[in-house]
């Protein structure tokens, strides 16, 4: 490909509402093109890296022996009720009706169509195991989009669903796929953690994630250095500390005047935030709940979320915690409120003695406070984020430690739920009706692009991996009026381009600094300038991953680019 007829725009300064470097990169080199707010097209450069990825994907899937189709993405409301994600997806999900009043969504994921095709063709034990994927549009309407095809309203998926008869075929399916998954991210030079996960709207039980460890990601992981433990932060479980054996005290109310938060009450009685458990109410569906955690911990709103069983969690209403507790917001406490609401506690609060919590009166607490003696919560739980540092929940003798990660991929176990919702059975060797036991498999197309750029860039711009680069090579002459120059860059080209390489030439009248620093963003492993040494059949090759540039002979070009 000419570079003079590409369809090519790349920027030298970077987007004002660009954040991380991917963002920034795929504007700058014109591989994408903002349409709205987390709604991008793909331009000429940026789909062919698109494409390379799919294939990747593609070529594992097949060679682990899914089967490719593709779905709708509109689709009827009816199986998603059924299976109760209708509600559970909340305003993520693009609802629509059609002329004839019938509720429709755009697929934010397609677990209920592939359980009703798979119901609909699939009546025999002898069927199974079958595995079927799609590379196709989901859409969800996020609260707050952002780094560019990392979090987007539209983007592009590869889901796949095994289905199979019983618990050890899942294992097998999910092994399979657990291998393929591995060397597609392996193929595109990817530095991954595969950690456990929490399911979410989709369900089930077993459930890991691809993460690509990167200081611009969303995820927070927690690890185990010492026995390799590794989970999502919305997953990672954390251990019940040893009760105190401190003696308990008498309880005492005492005066806190505007000391409402943590930070307040420390300054004000001069001690330390773990001496202390706050007390927030929250609403989840409708139905407002009290969960106490320590008071220098953050409550883990997806654990809470799954142990509630709720579709929608958030922070009650002011005039709902003044009406319940009968003071203003900040002196919440768990004394007599569970006459009124349900009380929540954290492992790690029912260890502690001797503590400091609201009084439920606008400007008091309560200390000395201790579980069993001054209240019962009703639930005691893990319900708290983990912590740099905590006790790994795994081989409890290391500790964990924190880092930021993108995901990538996601696998799940996903057994039943929606195989018995939807009526997905099939007859055993006896005649009798099973429902198939099913597994879920996700790869972000477009988001792993972006990931890869995380992971492979520099200040001049991208550095692709081969396997998904735009194109391999670009030739850059560095006169074009120079005959001698672009007698050698057109023979270059024609031998690369008869060779099957995919290789640009920068015939373009522009100056080599322009040329290299477009090069160079764009990020093509292998730049071969012609330029002074042409009339001696010589041309300097540089790689993208390199600062070396060599001068070698024309034809020895074609070696080093492995041709």
């Amino acid at each position: 490909m000419r570079v003079s007829g590409l369809f090519l725009s790349t920027q030298r300064e970077i987007p004002a509402d660009a954040e991380i470097p991917s963002h920034q990169l795929m504007l700058r080199a014109g591989l994408i093109r903002k349409e709205a707010s987390g709604i991008y097209s793909f331009m000429p450069l940026g789909f062919r890296v698109y494409r390379k990825v799919e294939n990747i994907i593609r070529e594992e899937m097949d060679k682990a022996g899914a089967q490719e189709l593709i779905m709708p993405a509109l689709l009827p409301a009816e199986a998603y009720k059924a299976s109760g994600r209708w509600d559970r997806f909340g305003p993520e999900m693009f609802r629509l009706h059609d002329r004839g009043g019938r509720d429709f969504c755009l697929g934010p994921t397609h677990e209920e169509s592939f359980t009703e095709a798979v119901r609909d063709n699939i009546r025999s034990y002898k069927q199974l195991p079958v595995t079927l994927y799609q590379i196709q549009h989901k859409y969800r309407d996020e609260k707050r989009p952002r780094f560019g095809v990392m979090r987007s309203r539209e983007f592009v998926m590869k889901d796949a669903y095994s289905f199979d008869c019983d618990e050890e075929g899942l294992d097998k399916s999910y092994n399979i796929m657990y291998d393929a998954y591995r060397k597609i991210f392996d193929r595109m030079g990817l530095d991954y953690t595969i950690v456990d996960a929490d399911s979410g709207a989709m369900g089930g039980s077993g459930s890991q994630e691809f993460m690509v460890k990167s200081d611009v990601g969303e995820d927070g992981i927690c690890y185990c250095g010492k026995c390799g433990y590794a989970a999502n932060e919305e997953k990672a479980a954390t251990c019940a500390p040893a009760p105190s054996e401190e003696e308990m005290k008498d309880i005492e109310k005492i005066l806190t005047p505007d000391a409402k938060t943590i930070e307040e009450l420390v300054s004000f009685l001069g001690t330390t935030p773990d001496n202390f458990v706050k007390t927030i109410l929250y609403n989840a569906d409708g139905r407002i709940v009290a969960v106490m955690v320590r008071g220098d911990r953050e409550i883990n709103e997806t654990k809470l979320v799954n142990l509630l069983g709720a579709n929608e969690l958030e922070l009650a209403a002011f005039d709902d915690v003044e009406q319940i507790t009968g003071a203003k917001v900040g002196f919440a406490g768990p004394v007599d409120l569970k006459k009124k609401i349900e009380v929540i506690a954290d492992i790690e609060v029912a260890s502690m003695r001797n503590f400091i919590v609201g009084a439920n009166e606008t400007d008091y607490h309560f200390k000395n406070v201790n579980i069993g003696r001054d209240f019962t919560p009703d639930t005691v739980a893990d319900i708290r984020s983990a912590v740099e540092g905590d006790l790994c929940p795994k081989c409890k003798e290391g500790t964990l430690s924190l880092a930021r990660g993108i995901e990538v991929g996601h696998i799940f176990k996903l057994g039943t739920k929606y195989s018995k919702a939807l009526g997905c059975i099939y007859l055993d060797k006896e005649g009798k009706e099973n429902n198939m036991i099913m597994g879920c498999y996700g790869i972000g197309v477009s988001r792993t692009m972006a990931a890869v750029i995380e992971q492979h860039h520099d200040d001049d711009g991208i550095i692709w991996p081969e396997g998904i680069a735009p194109y391999q090579v670009i030739i850059i002459p560095t006169k074009t009026n120079d005959e001698t120059i672009m007698n050698l860059a057109e023979d270059l080209y024609s031998k690369f381009t008869e060779a099957g390489a995919e290789v640009l030439i920068d015939d373009r009248n522009e100056r080599p600094g322009v040329k290299f620093k477009d090069a160079d963003l764009i990020g093509i492993p292998m730049r071969i300038t012609v330029g002074r040494a042409a009339g001696e059949g010589k041309v300097e090759v540089k790689f993208r991953n390199s600062s070396d540039v060599s001068e070698v002979e024309a034809s020895e070009a074609l070696r080093m680019a492995g041709f």
